[in-house]
């Protein structure tokens, strides 16, 4: 990349900016006509006018150097030399990426709801596109349970795309952020999205790919998200479904297979306290929203479901319960519509 030729030349982006041009041309890959650009950049670039739209639209400007500048995003071998931030949050929280198709099914908008609910209830930050389809189900589903999400623009931070998404990008700056490596007033196009994706891989520790074809955009994130060394998850699907084809390969590939949320836990063990608060977090769910008429063993069969799939036997593995009494549990639990037998003979929580 020409950018990182020029710092590694150069050392810092005020250097690159005041360098001659015979000085920028003699850099190793660097073409004469960017050279030419870069030498005459305060003749395409309103400095003022730039500085003037930061400030009206209370958007700050961060560089690799600020602390403010996410410290994971600045380990990618090619980081944006500076960020359009809108939103007070820091982004201090462990981020996790959900991406998926903008072409969707009931299914994929309701896992992306769902797990994205359950993760910043569990202490994370959901990182998604802003996109059609899984994007916005992510963000929506974070805002849903009082969370924190990202939103990584593919265009200017002035610039919301898709448009109907513009009251969605209110609600995220209010909690969270948005962030954008595009200068005021660039729209999207074939360039900027795979740019974008490197940034919101790059933000987190893992990324999830909800639902995908194969040749979607969230698979070209997976595959930066692998490069950079992060965890790639993938949902299952249908395998009839085109919508899946995606995730299917990419669990063929490697890919960790996700069905529900206590995988992530198990995959990021490192992240020290997150298990004890994944624990804490259903119990304290389950009390608030579920009926009051539920028994003890109820209760907490419900709550290690925790909205995720799974057998009888597993269930019994992880609360320690008779089958007897687990088995009568489940089938009050179904009765009462709280819980749900699937084909495969697993149990899964229902929810509305």
């Amino acid at each position: 990349m020409a950018l990182n030729r020029l710092l590694a030349a150069f050392g810092k982006p005020q250097a690159i900016l005041q360098a001659p041009l015979r000085r920028l041309a003699s850099v190793e890959g660097i073409r004469p006509s960017a050279a030419r650009a870069v030498c005459d950049w305060r003749t395409s670039i309103d400095l003022a006018n730039e500085e003037r739209k930061l400030a009206s639209s209370e958007t700050s400007f961060l560089i690799r150097e600020d602390e403010a500048y996410p410290r994971l995003l600045r380990e990618i071998h090619d980081p944006p030399i500076g960020l359009y931030k809108k939103g007070a949050y820091a982004l201090k929280d462990t981020c996790i990426a959900v991406i998926g198709s903008r072409r969707t099914t009931q299914y994929g908008l309701s896992v992306a709801r769902r797990l994205s609910s359950e993760l910043v209830r569990l202490g994370f930050c959901v990182v998604s596109g802003l996109a059609r389809g899984i994007d916005t189900a992510a963000h929506e589903g974070a805002l849903a349970a009082g969370g924190r999400t990202v939103a990584v623009l593919g265009s200017g931070i002035d610039t919301i795309y898709p448009p109907e998404n513009e009251g969605l990008f209110g609600r995220i700056v209010e909690t969270g952020a948005a962030l954008s490596e595009f200068p005021f007033g660039r729209g999207p196009d074939r360039q900027t999205f795979p740019m974008r994706n490197r940034i919101v891989s790059g933000l987190s520790d893992a990324a999830v790919v909800v639902e995908s074809d194969v040749d979607g955009g969230a698979m070209i994130t997976a595959r930066l998200a692998a490069e950079q060394g992060r965890t790639v998850f993938a949902v299952p699907g249908r395998i009839d479904q085109p919508t899946s084809a995606g995730c299917h390969q990419l669990i063929r590939d490697g890919a960790v297979l996700l069905t529900g949320v206590d995988d992530i836990l198990s995959e990021l063990s490192y992240l020290k306290g997150f298990r004890k608060t994944a624990a804490l977090a259903k119990v304290e769910e389950v009390r608030q929203q579920t009926p009051a008429n539920l028994t003890d063993e109820e209760q907490l069969i419900l709550g290690c479901l925790g909205g995720g799939i799974l057998t009888q036997d597993a269930l019994s593995e992880r609360l320690g319960l008779a089958s007897p009494k687990l088995a009568a549990g489940l089938m009050m639990l179904e009765l009462k519509r709280l819980v749900s037998k699937r084909l495969d003979g697993s149990y899964e929580g229902v929810v509305d």
